[in-house]
């Protein structure tokens, strides 16, 4: 009897350390980004969520097994008359309580530990992210706010070129000024390598033929490639970091029923995103 009722105190000494310290992360905890999207975040943001959900379980299970525990050894404690059958068939369960319940405790800190790596990782990004979008805004304080804006839109900085700045009418060649703010860009860019980079070429919805462009799906397509190579052959940029793609007239930012929000529309948007290849092989591992 006195070798079950040990086993019995030394488990639950055990469950009293690990239940006094409490984890560092909560899964009630706010994320970063208020609605993060993106194939790769929305990745980490699920795999964060169905962590959430697992320790939830695991911490329940747990609760159970410790109610299971304390019922057996109450039978053990209570027990008047020794029924040395029945201590042993009472401490063989409590043993498998016991493995059990230490199982589960160690599932329940391994998922806090990835939690917390995840959210570090989380936050270290959005750490990048905002310093890339306070360097940009000083780097290129020249420049007037219809010719360029920067804003961090789901965790990532987007760097809107209008029209005004950047091309003619009908046209992918980039004028002196333009090429001068990606000149700028490239700059930061460079120093900061661990970014990824997409150029987006955006429209009006006016219809465009030419003997260059049949509309403006080629329009935004040639002006995308066009600034795409500024930033690469004329300045430097690593092109294995970059993405060129034309969204043609589909992704307005304004009403195209005033010559004001057309001009909006017409615009490249060269977005900013910080790597999280050590996020994913963290994912991988788990």
């Amino acid at each position: 009897m006195n070798i079950f009722k040990s086993i019995a105190v030394s488990s639950l000494f055990g469950i009293f350390i690990l239940s006094s310290c409490a984890p560092i992360y909560k899964c009630g905890d706010p994320i970063p980004e208020k609605k993060p999207s993106g194939k790769r975040i929305q990745a980490v943001i699920s795999e964060r969520d169905s962590l959430c959900t697992d320790l939830a379980q695991e911490k329940q299970t747990t609760s159970n097994l410790r109610a299971d525990k304390v019922v057996l050894e109450k039978k053990l404690s209570t027990q008047q008359t020794i029924n040395y059958d029945q201590a042993d068939q009472f401490g063989k369960a409590l043993q498998e309580k016991s493995e059990a319940l230490e199982e589960q405790e160690k599932l329940l800190k391994d998922r806090e530990a990835t939690l917390r790596e995840l959210q570090d990782i989380i936050a270290r990004k959005d750490a990048v992210t905002k310093k890339l979008n306070d360097v940009l805004r000083n780097a290129l304080l020249g420049f007037n706010s219809d010719e360029l804006s920067i804003d961090i839109i789901d965790g990532k900085v987007y760097v809107s070129l209008s029209d005004k700045l950047l091309f003619r009418s009908g046209s992918a060649a980039v004028e002196t000024k333009g090429t001068e703010a990606l000149k700028v860009l490239a700059e930061v860019l460079i120093k900061n390598p661990d970014i990824d980079i997409l150029v987006e070429g955006h429209t009006d919805n006016v219809p465009i033929k030419t003997a260059i462009y049949k509309d403006n799906w080629d329009l935004s397509v040639a002006r995308a490639t066009a600034i795409t190579r500024i930033l690469t052959e004329t300045n430097g940029v690593n092109a294995k970091r970059v993405v060129a793609s034309g969204r043609s007239e589909f992704y307005p930012k304004a009403t195209n029923e005033t010559a004001e929000g057309r001009a909006k529309n017409r615009r490249t948007e060269i977005i900013l995103s910080p790597k999280l290849d050590e996020m994913f092989e963290l994912l991988k591992g788990n």
